[in-house]
């Protein structure tokens, strides 16, 4: 088979980049979004004010029908359950504004590897130093130890909240949540491992017994394959956390809810759109549209907001997801993995999730186990230095307490295949071999 061209050595191979290729990106569909919406005096003059505080109602109205198709919930999807978000990031930060507080929310709980960039966020928020780590077992989040540390933490004695000053003006349409969980449920990132659904009531029984909101980064539900699915289909996100909250064991405790979803378009659509959504209880979706930086700068996104809904107006972006998105993240995971087997296998490698026995694969990444020999630190450090190819160190992702949970992730390595070509895949897992042997031979 053949890839294209050689890549000359000097080239940078980039694998640990988690952005959607160039090509992937629906450029000229949104061009002519943005010329209809512009070319509308209706929509671009709500798209240029700064709209309401909840987001553009069009955009809300139909991000409400897509997810009720798409995950069908035992009750559909209202519009007071979604607001528009400028993506998952900054969702996460107006998240912490409202609805924690220093001084009273104790801890914040990551499942572990996780989302590294999510650090800063919580550390601005006033959480530097209170972000613990749970580890993953095969279905993800291990709601049993965290199940154990939440309530070794609660028999201490001595509070870590020392601080009984007010920070926080007390509102109606708000409250502060005692903890904070984060999870990307499925296809985690880095692991790309998904919960079940299990795991994933346990999981909101426990936030609901120790008054946790639960932020759940669903950002890769839509982009899922696996063994079980024959070419070109598409199968079912799981269901949401934020819909088990919904119904499970006779709904919510309170008019907020335990769970929050954090979605985005950045890799659906790209990552400038910065675009989001974000859904959860009526009442919590209110109290997050009321943070002080959407009530003084308007609506998240607002002009971009009116192409996005263009896209889901005429169902081209459902339609585009489940012809070119999935089949084409399908094609590169496949690539990837049988590089993977073919270049390093024989030294030991392995990963998940394998796309050839996965009933569920997807998302973004694989997730690489260096045989025992090796580290990632040595193995990303000669990579760059002598190969010109960048890594993701699996220490990288383990959350910056010093009581890092996660043994073994001075052995993993990140890989992404939605960023290089199928041919640069290739090349960069050759890399990688060179050098593993490289170091091998001089041990």
């Amino acid at each position: 088979m053949s890839f294209g061209p050689a890549i000359p050595p000097a080239a940078q191979i980039d694998l640990f980049q988690g952005w959607p290729a160039t090509t992937m990106l629906p450029v000229d569909r949104l061009k002519q979004a943005a010329n209809d919406a512009l070319s509308n005096k209706a929509i671009f003059a709500t798209g240029l004010e700064y709209g309401p505080n909840e987001g553009h109602f069009p955009l809300r109205k139909n991000i409400a029908s897509w997810l009720s198709k798409s995950y069908a919930p035992p009750h559909p999807v209202s519009v007071e359950r979604v607001c528009i978000t400028g993506g998952a990031s900054q969702n996460m930060a107006c998240v912490l504004q409202v609805f924690t507080d220093p001084a009273q929310t104790r801890m914040i709980w990551l499942v572990e590897p996780t989302y590294h960039l999510g650090f800063r966020i919580f550390e601005d928020a006033g959480f530097m130093g209170r972000l613990r780590g749970i580890p993953e077992d095969e279905e993800g989040l291990d709601v049993a130890a965290l199940e154990t540390a939440l309530r070794e933490f609660e028999l201490q004695e001595i509070s870590v909240c020392q601080d009984k000053r007010i920070y926080k003006t007390e509102r109606s349409h708000g409250k502060i949540y005692k903890h904070v969980i984060y999870c990307v449920p499925t296809f985690a990132n880095p692991s790309g491992k998904t919960m079940p659904r299990a795991r994933r009531e346990a999981l909101v029984r426990l936030a609901r017994r120790y008054d946790a909101l639960v932020i759940t980064d669903d950002v890769y539900d839509f982009l899922s394959w696996g063994t079980s699915q024959e070419p070109g289909s598409v199968s079912s996100p799981p269901a949401r956390l934020v819909d088990i909250d919904r119904v499970l064991d006779d709904g919510p405790q309170d008019r907020f809810g335990n769970v929050v979803s954090n979605g985005s378009f950045s890799k659906l659509i790209g990552p400038g759109c910065r675009v989001g959504w974000a859904e959860g209880m009526p009442d919590f979706i209110y109290g997050l549209s009321e943070a002080g930086s959407t009530r003084s700068g308007g609506a998240p996104s607002q002009l971009i907001s009116t192409f996005v809904n263009e896209l889901l107006e005429d169902h081209f972006l459902p339609e585009y997801i489940s012809g070119f998105l999935v089949p084409e993240g399908r094609r590169r995971h496949n690539i990837l993995a049988s590089a993977v087997k073919a270049h390093l296998g024989h030294f030991g490698v392995t990963f998940t999730p394998d796309p050839e026995i996965s009933p569920l694969a997807g998302g973004y990444y694989v997730w690489v186990r260096l045989p025992d020999t090796l580290t990632s630190a040595q193995v990303c450090e000669d990579a760059l230095n002598k190969q010109n190819l960048v890594l993701g160190n699996g220490e990288t992702f383990a959350v910056p307490d010093g009581k890092s949970s996660a043994g073994e992730l001075h052995r993993r390595l990140r890989l992404c295949f939605m960023w290089e070509d199928e041919g640069r895949l290739v090349e960069g897992v050759k890399r990688v071999a060179l050098v593993i042997q490289s170091i091998l031979e001089h041990d």
